[in-house]
């Protein structure tokens, strides 16, 4: 049964929540889609993605948006939203993510170091652990989405998602060439072990358009990931191209969502969000703000 509290912590049933697990059971009930990025090989601009994504979804239809960073050794989130300063505790130990507008919320280890420049160095367990902590004790209230940033390749941090949250759905980054489509037929594979539902396949990096003549040019060879995810029987869901601009919002903390420019990496983020909302059954002319929390009001009573 959904819970339909503010809060765990003022449920009058948690104190007979004796569990971890239910606890944490009991927070993703109120968590309608949960989509885990994942990539066979770093340097593919899996973070990008996540961020893009969430951001874009956070931006349609008055949607709820979560977007919870579990890359441990690498965290790179908070830098590309400019999000500074350690997150807040509440007195029933509650974290509380940073707020990004009126619809995102973050999460990251790095926003919990009192060093950021730290090196995290755990092991499995310890992973799982805090994983399960981020899920379970973060204030996430009700989202539509939770968007989980994930290192790259099926290590430990992809395979507790697929324990903790077992109707995660993953959607795999690559990018053209064959060194990283290689990688991606293995993450694919690590999907159907594990049980875990595949979202589809997103090509990043796939071409670059000239900012001069606005030619197309492509800087990695191009397709590939279409061909992969057809000759892999998973969905494709888009291509992104390479845009100096998202480099630049993500040194300076600025995504380039922010701004009000129609580049093509604007109108691909555009699309990927039409075709996850599209693969995840939700309806993207529906409704904005209130009515759209009407309507989902109704679909849950």
């Amino acid at each position: 049964m959904k819970c339909d509290q503010k809060s765990c912590a003022s449920c009058k049933s948690s104190g007979e929540k004796k569990s971890r697990e239910e606890l944490l059971s009991c927070k993703l009930s109120r968590i309608r889609n949960k989509v885990l990025v994942m990539s066979g090989k770093g340097g593919v601009g899996k973070s990008s993605v996540a961020s893009y994504l969430a951001l874009g979804l956070a931006r349609r239809n008055g949607y709820r948006v979560g977007l919870l960073d579990i890359d441990l050794h690498g965290p790179s989130i908070p830098k590309m939203f400019g999000l500074h300063g350690k997150l807040n505790i509440t007195a029933e130990q509650e974290i509380l993510p940073y707020e990004y507008g009126p619809n995102l919320k973050i999460v990251s280890i790095e926003s919990m170091l009192d060093d950021t420049d730290s090196a995290i160095i755990w092991r499995g367990p310890i992973k799982h652990g805090v994983i399960q902590q981020f899920l379970a004790d973060c204030n996430w209230g009700d989202l539509d989405f939770l968007v989980i940033d994930s290192p790259p390749g099926t290590g430990d941090e992809a395979l507790s998602i697929s324990r903790l949250v077992p109707d995660a759905k993953a959607l795999i980054v690559t990018t053209p060439q064959e060194v990283a489509l290689s990688d991606v037929r293995k993450s694919i594979n690590f999907c159907r072990k594990v049980d875990m539902h595949i979202l589809g396949l997103v090509e990043n990096m796939s071409g670059l358009f000239c900012p001069h003549c606005n030619q197309f040019i492509p800087i990695f060879k191009t397709g590939g990931g279409r061909r992969t995810s057809a000759a892999m029987k998973v969905r494709f869901l888009g291509e992104l191209p390479f845009d100096p601009g998202v480099v630049e919002g993500g040194d300076s903390g600025n995504p380039l969502l922010n701004g009000n420019g129609h580049t093509p990496f604007v109108k691909a983020v555009g699309d990927l969000v039409d075709s996850v909302l599209d693969n995840l059954g939700e309806n993207p002319g529906h409704g904005t703000g209130e009515q759209h929390n009407i309507d989902r009001s109704i679909a849950e009573n």
